[in-house]
């Protein structure tokens, strides 16, 4: 066992394309501790070669109530098997588990909460499904003393709520990264409007789409994976957009930034449903801004923060597709514009980056 102490790590996702964990991972190999994540193999998992050791299970279920518990009885029996000075929880979905093993284990719990996940999308309109997750959402996250987020509105709303303080860290990337460019090509010469990330309900991707009818030689890159995956390819298909909508599937982190740098315009349109969405800080904003892509933005509340005081892209009014596609015709056609925003984003991304919000995880873990 390192000097430092072991830290056990719990996701839910197979870590493969989590950059979040993975270079909060990273950070406490680098200062000394040994590091296992515990995730799980998904349909679309890959090997990935990593500093710290990584356990996948497979399950009998990936879906609803059964996958839930599946996954934490899975998980609180790798904790107590594995001895550990830390437990660092990922998220609502693995705390349960990490918290009653924290507590037979008397080891030092740190909670890390990515969204407001009781106030996600997926849940608005199902109460009994929301009842259930904000019930224990009740039940542990008061009781846990060591916890941080990624925005202060997500933290200033766990104060709200349960009197507990939050730290921020923002999932921001490295400003200095050794990877080594690729060529790489899209499979269309007009200009490209970029969306990457998940796949997954009121993302504004069906309103990017049909905003195209109303722009000549542009075109939509959907990098990504995820559940709504097979309905947006329909979507596209059904509006005859099949030509102008692409989907490059899952593509490693590590080489992700050789897209990103050669499109023209970052998507990034969440619609501003239920509360996670609203006080988000996706970390596909920071992606596009390392990269000096401008960005097309929701007005969600820290993204539009950052917009207008930092000058880093364009924010829309509505997710009409007409006026979607006019925010994207100005945005191209401004040159002055857009050298302002490439400009702004360099000085941006001194401050807005890993290697600063990293040293904020020397308070959880010493």
């Amino acid at each position: 066992m390192s000097t430092k102490g072991r830290v056990l790590v719990a996701v839910t996702n197979d870590i493969s394309s989590d950059q979040r964990v993975h270079k909060v991972a990273n950070y406490l190999t680098r200062k000394g501790f040994e590091v296992v994540v515990f995730g799980r193999v998904l349909p679309t998992t890959f090997e990935v070669d990593r500093l710290y050791k990584i356990v996948r299970r497979k399950l009998w279920f990936n879906a609803n109530f059964l996958f839930y518990a599946e996954y934490n009885i899975r998980l609180l029996i790798f904790l107590l098997k594995n001895k550990s000075t830390y437990i660092l929880s990922n998220d609502l979905d693995t705390l349960p588990a990490c918290f009653i093993a924290s507590r037979l284990k008397t080891n030092k719990l740190v909670y890390d909460s990515h969204e407001l996940f009781t106030e996600v999308p997926e849940l608005q309109g199902r109460k009994f499904i929301r009842s259930f997750w904000k019930m224990l959402e009740k039940l542990f996250v008061p009781k846990v003393k060591n916890a941080y987020t990624v925005s202060n509105n997500i933290a200033a709303f766990y104060k709200n709520e349960y009197g507990i303080e939050m730290g921020v860290i923002r999932n921001v990337p490295y400003l200095l990264k050794a990877d080594t460019p690729i060529p790489i090509t899209f499979p269309t010469k007009n200009k490209i409007l970029l969306y990457q990330g998940t796949l997954s309900e009121n993302r504004g991707l069906k309103q990017v789409m049909l905003s195209l009818n109303y722009l000549e030689k542009v075109d939509l890159v959907i990098i990504g994976y995820g559940k709504e995956k097979d309905e947006l390819v329909n979507f596209a298909t059904e509006q005859k957009l099949n030509e102008r909508v692409f989907f490059l599937g899952r593509i490693d982190y590590d080489i992700l930034h050789n897209y990103t740098k050669k499109a023209d315009i970052g998507i990034l349109l969440e619609e501003l449903v239920g509360l996670s969405f609203k006080y988000a800080l996706p970390n596909k904003l920071f992606d596009y801004i390392h990269n000096e892509l401008p960005v097309l933005a929701s007005p969600l509340v820290e993204v539009k923060q950052l917009i207008d005081k930092h000058g880093v892209g364009v924010l829309i009014a509505t997710h009409e597709p007409k006026h979607i596609a006019e925010k994207i015709r100005l945005l191209l056609l401004d040159e002055d514009h857009i050298k302002r925003i490439k400009n702004n984003q360099r000085m941006m991304k001194e401050n807005y980056c890993w290697e600063n919000e990293r040293q904020k995880l020397d308070t959880y873990f010493s």
